[in-house]
């Protein structure tokens, strides 16, 4: 591309972006015309889409970790235990 190619490319640029009425994008008009027969239903913001499954409760998460952790103290101490003989 020339030079002279890039000053008319940014010209162009610069009058179509100085335009007083821009044309709404085809999904803009889309959303505008479905919203003029059925109105969105207002949402809070960042509201949970539906609600989750109940989370496990922690005092289960610590009685397995603390229950596993015993269980490879134990079985480590018989192990060496085992190999003292």
């Amino acid at each position: 591309m020339s030079e002279q190619d890039d000053t008319e490319r940014e010209f162009d640029i610069k009058w179509a972006d100085g335009a007083e009425l821009k044309e709404p994008s085809a999904r803009a008009r889309m959303l505008a015309a479905r919203w003029k027969e059925n109105p969105p239903q207002p949402q809070p913001f960042r509201a949970d889409p539906e609600p989750r499954a109940p989370r496990r409760s922690s005092w289960r998460s610590t009685a397995i970790v603390f229950g596993s952790v015993a269980a490879i103290v134990l079985l480590l101490g018989y192990v060496n235990f085992r190999a003292s003989y």
